[in-house]
């Protein structure tokens, strides 16, 4: 059985490269089992057949988690030609089938058609929620579930190889995005049908493969003495997933009535145009995220670091 780390409280995020067959849910719990950290939470869902990156925050860091999961995501994934699976994946059964299978030209030459903001019907089988329960659930009670499309932002997809019953693509998009659906379309335009066959994430917003830890070695460091400085040193800072975010420092007497939930009237206002989300800082620590609104500074997330 595997001891969790003790002690102070772990403030951050840990770069998961999440096993093939596990759920995003069941990936947390387990961290959270090895490090001994009740709060946690992940910055955007895998499913159980892909692998790859999934940040999970930790502590004061799962106030930022909204901030990850708005960022692009890289995906490489293969689609697997010649028929439809009912989750759109190997995990689902076939519902239709087709001898016709696409040559390279003819994959590169539709391509553009599914680059920049286009439509996209979510599968079936997803988290989406219709009258209060899940479309996975209602799809697995037999229900023929229909969702309505999406926009959603394909930044770029690209063609890594062709073979004769599947293709290897890399995909950067945005959030909302479903790889599954994408291969399902991909198949339907090329007359030849199609599912994912293999899925991995290589990064996700600011996090990369390079940030990554395996969950093996994560129970590894767990069971030895020198477990908690190894996650310690394999853990990214709060802060990293907020380097998009423009940045105001404060002095310690402003820093500490924003922590207190009081707005703070800025200096030379002008200075200061109006943003959705700053992240206030007070030397180099992190002190809230906050709002600017003519001239006024109001906390939105405070961080107690």
């Amino acid at each position: 059985m595997v001891k969790p780390l003790s002690s102070p409280p772990i403030d951050g995020w840990l770069i998961l490269d999440k096993p093939l067959g596990m759920t995003s849910a069941a990936a947390v719990a387990r961290v959270r089992k090895i490090i001994g950290k009740s709060k946690a939470g992940h910055g955007g869902t895998l499913d159980p057949l892909a692998t790859g990156i999934l940040p999970i925050a930790l502590g004061e860091a799962t106030k930022t988690v909204s901030l990850v999961m708005d960022g692009l995501k890289t995906y490489r994934f293969t689609v697997h030609w010649g028929a439809e699976t009912s989750t759109d994946d190997l995990e689902g059964t076939k519902t239709a089938t087709s001898i016709e299978r696409p040559s390279e030209q003819n994959i590169r030459s539709v391509l553009p058609e599914f680059i920049g903001n286009i439509d996209q019907v979510p599968p079936a089988y997803s988290a989406i929620k219709i009258g209060g329960q899940r479309a996975y659930a209602r799809a697995r009670d037999g229900e023929d579930v229909v969702l309505s499309p999406r926009k959603v932002n394909i930044e770029s997809l690209e063609l890594l190889v062709a073979r004769l019953d599947e293709a290897v693509f890399e995909l950067r998009c945005g959030k909302g995005t479903y790889v599954r659906s994408l291969a399902r379309d991909l198949g339907r335009r090329l007359n030849c049908l199609g599912h994912v066959a293999a899925l991995r994430r290589l990064a996700v917003g600011c996090f990369t493969e390079a940030h990554m830890i395996s969950l093996a070695k994560l129970e590894e460091f767990g069971h030895n003495g020198a477990g908690r400085k190894a996650v310690l040193t394999a853990l990214r800072p709060l802060r990293t997933a907020l380097d998009d975010i423009p940045a105001l420092a404060l002095s310690e007497a402003e820093a500490r009535r924003l922590k207190q939930g009081q707005p703070v009237e800025l200096r030379a206002a002008g200075a200061h145009p109006e943003q959705q989300t700053v992240l206030v800082l007070e030397g180099e620590k992190p002190v809230a995220l906050a709002a600017v609104k003519d001239g006024v500074l109001r906390p939105k997330r405070v961080f107690n670091l």
